[in-house]
């Protein structure tokens, strides 16, 4: 028995490490059924052929590790608009695929989760059908499942429990039904889960309640009802559940206070809400045990035989534990390559592992003594936590030494109240610091202490990550440390030239158009303790662009730092590009609806490919006539009824009258449906 476990395990080394190189072998098979399945009149992916070597650098997307086995690939918002084949299960080493952004369709073969090997799994903004495999549950390595914004329907998979290592959950934007497994608060690691806008019902599970680094919940949009636990509260703003009829709960501002019948009832499988479900009708996703006959789950009683097995399974696994660690850590190194990212890119941030603000290393010997400093001598007037002290106050050393004492070679832009550098971290990780004056910043250091409180608090897949900040009072200067962004600003994609490699695809404009949306959602919901943010000043300048095209908007809340005049002075810049409000002249402020019209603008936009609308381009809009409105550089590679859809939305949030435009919740809400 043990040298047959010890051949078998020799096989699995010997296929992910073997020095072969996949030139003429299975995976280069494998790799041009891939092609022909994702692309099928071979239109995007030419550089694959089939007498090339997969390793090169040759195959756009694709990357080996250093034993010649593919680990990586990288096909986001390419057009394709195939399927994808069960035989991708024969990249046995594949550690990430990126498929997302395209306009794949068909169902999700469940032959996929045979990559055991996959840490990250992006198949979200698609036109996936069908019922999310089970069998994705024994894919243990998986980190980062996105899923969203599909066609997908059926439950949610109890499996999905047995993801360990999961943090990031993502399926909102489908046509889910059931009820919330409460499985998923087995998922120690998760951080991020949304199963917003799709047609869940039932509770939500109190096992939720239990994962320890929970930060983000979003049940938006469902059929949820019953009582809501109360351990969510401690989620703050980021636990969102609107539009949830059936809901209730003590301590939730949007919510009332449950009634008897709306208790969960302890002797039935939770989740379930107000209206009683029968057992035989019990969905899928209920909290139910599985059952032992499944591969990922023991019986309480195991025979000899398989105490035998495993007992000769841990010796061999002993004896080979430092060649797979060592491998393991190699392959990791080796993991990403993609043909969208510039040089640096490689070290930019990645919405599913670095969503959340990090510190950049142990912040000693801070340079705050005298003068200036809002948080000197344990002032704490805005109310920040010991732990947010701690994970966003950067010290002068670390940013000086960051932007190498802010060489001019480092010198990312300047505008009138601020300049912005490139950074490197201690740590290795890639930053922007905004460099702002003393004099441009609010006098009330109150008033200060509560926008750096604001900053500080804005968490979102769409918005740029605000590592820290620092007060120097030798300096006289505030700076802001975000996430660097590689790809640019949108700005940079309009009125892009054929051939120019920025020319952006039709599912790649909807996309955008979708994140754009989903941050601006973010921003003005109203939220227990944190109240609406208006951005005051959208723009395509302000629309960064990431190494997966996905957007994320910059600048949010900053002005609640600076000064009346520093505020104002911008608004001669959004005038001329057409962002600013017509009512804004009269009212003097800002608003939800201002910002909606510039979003309005920002589709026009999008959809145009130019960065200033003309009457042609808006009359197109108005009239139908698609052929003055979609950019011609698409050669009408384009999809009649979303760019319909979107000219509509566009209309509407550009309308004279503010009153007429919708909020964007209502936006979010139509841009999800099919």
């Amino acid at each position: 028995m043990a040298s047959v476990w010890v051949h078998f395990l020799s096989l699995f080394i010997w296929g992910c490490f073997s020095l072969r190189p996949v030139y003429g072998t299975a995976e280069l098979k494998v790799l041009m059924g891939l092609k022909a399945s994702l692309d099928p009149d071979g239109r995007f992916l030419s550089s694959w052929t089939g007498d090339g070597d997969p390793c090169s650098g040759s195959f756009d997307g694709v990357a080996c590790n250093e034993h010649g086995k593919v680990t990586n690939i990288s096909l986001q918002g390419k057009g394709l608009y195939g399927s994808v084949p069960a035989a991708i299960s024969g990249l046995k080493c594949l550690s990430g695929l990126y498929l997302h952004y395209n306009s794949l369709s068909g169902g999700i073969p469940k032959e996929i989760a045979n990559l055991t090997e996959l840490t990250d799994l992006y198949l979200n903004v698609n036109n996936f059908s069908g019922a999310i495999p089970e069998e994705i549950g024994n894919m243990a390595s998986l980190q980062v499942l996105q899923l969203c914004y599909n066609q997908l329907i059926g439950s949610i998979p109890t499996q999905l429990g047995l993801l360990k290592k999961l943090t990031v959950l993502a399926l909102q934007c489908n046509h889910l039904t059931g009820a919330i497994p409460a499985g998923l608060g087995e998922l120690s690691m998760l951080r991020r889960l949304d199963l917003s806008f799709n047609q869940l019902f039932g509770s939500i599970p109190t096992k939720l309640t239990e994962i320890p680094v929970l930060e983000v919940l979003d049940v938006r949009n469902n059929n949820l009802s019953g009582n809501v636990p109360s351990g969510l509260r401690g989620l703050s703003g980021e636990f969102q559940y609107g539009n949830n009829k059936g809901l209730c709960g003590i301590g939730f501002s949007a919510l009332s206070n449950c009634e008897a019948s709306d208790q969960i009832n302890p002797s039935r499988p939770e989740p379930f809400g107000r209206d009683p479900v029968s057992s035989k009708n019990m969905p899928q996703s209920a909290n139910v045990k599985l059952h032992c006959s499944t591969p990922n789950c023991q019986s309480s009683s195991k025979s000899p035989v398989a105490i035998v097995i495993g007992l000769i399974a841990a010796v061999v696994g002993a004896t080979i534990v430092g060649l797979f660690t060592f491998s393991w850590y190699r392959r990791r190194k080796q993991k990403i390559g993609n043909a969208f990212e510039f040089s640096e890119s490689r070290l930019s941030t990645d919405q599913g592992k670095d969503f959340f603000p990090k510190s950049g290393s142990p912040l000693i010997n801070l340079e705050y003594s005298n003068g200036w400093d809002p948080l000197a001598d344990g002032r704490n007037g805005a109310g920040f936590s010991q732990e947010v002290l701690q994970s966003f106050r950067f010290n002068l050393e670390e940013v000086e030494s960051a932007t190498q004492y802010f060489s001019e070679v480092n010198l990312l832009g300047k505008s009138n109240f601020a300049a912005t550098y490139k950074g490197i971290l201690r740590d290795g990780t890639v930053v922007a610091v905004k460099s702002i004056n003393k004099t441009s910043c609010k006098t009330e250091e109150s008033e200060f202490l509560k926008g750096l409180k604001v900053l500080s608090s804005l968490r979102h897949e769409n918005l740029v990550g605000l590592r820290g900040f620092c007060c120097s009072s030798g300096r006289g200067e505030c700076f802001l440390i975000y996430d660097f962004i590689a790809n640019g600003s949108l700005l940079q994609y309009l009125d892009a030239k054929d051939g120019s490699g920025r020319v952006l695809d039709w599912p790649t404009r909807v996309s955008i158009i979708n994140g754009i949306a989903n941050g601006m959602e973010y921003l003005h919901g109203s939220r227990p303790n944190k109240l609406a943010l208006v951005h005051q000043n959208i723009s395509a300048e302000k629309v960064l662009i990431d190494k997966h095209f996905k957007p994320l908007l910059s600048d949010c809340g900053i002005h609640k730092l600076l000064v009346d005049d520093v505020v104002f002075s911008t608004l001669k810049a959004s005038a001329a590009m057409g962002y600013l409000a017509p009512e804004y002249p009269t009212i003097g402020r800002f608003t939800e609806k201002s910002d909606m019209y510039a979003f309005g603008m920002l589709i026009l936009q999008i959809l145009s490919g130019k960065r200033r609308i003309t009457h042609s381009i808006r009359l197109g809009a108005e009239s139908g006539k698609l052929e003055d409105l979609i950019d011609e550089k698409l050669h009408g590679k384009f999809s009649d009824f979303e760019a319909e859809k979107l000219s509509k939305i566009a209309l509407l949030c550009t309308n004279e009258a503010p009153a007429q435009r919708p909020s964007m919740e209502t936006v979010v809400q139509e841009l999800c449906q099919s």
